[in-house]
């Protein structure tokens, strides 16, 4: 049920940009989150939308409290391409 929460969250935060990069990055990996990623994944998702963003994208540091393994990894996610749509 944490899961389905977490996509649904992460497809519905309010600004399109990150509707995808979370959106796309749950539906990928969220199947496969341990407990504690989870908590860390609910954690980013109170973050605010530009900040978030800012941190993904690399235009800001990512503070230590957030940057953690399955940060990441969706920052992976979002650099390597993977989390685009096929044309």
């Amino acid at each position: 049920m944490r899961r389905k929460r977490l996509r649904f969250r992460a497809w519905h935060r309010g600004t399109r940009e990150l509707d995808l990069l979370l959106g796309r990055f749950a539906d990928a990996d969220a199947a496969s989150f341990t407990a504690e990623e989870i908590a860390v994944f609910e954690a980013l998702l109170e973050v605010p939308d530009p900040d978030l963003y800012a941190w993904i994208t690399g235009g800001e540091p990512t503070p230590a409290t957030h940057d953690s393994a399955l940060f990441r990894r969706l920052r992976a996610f979002h650099l390597e391409g993977r989390g685009r749509a096929e044309p």
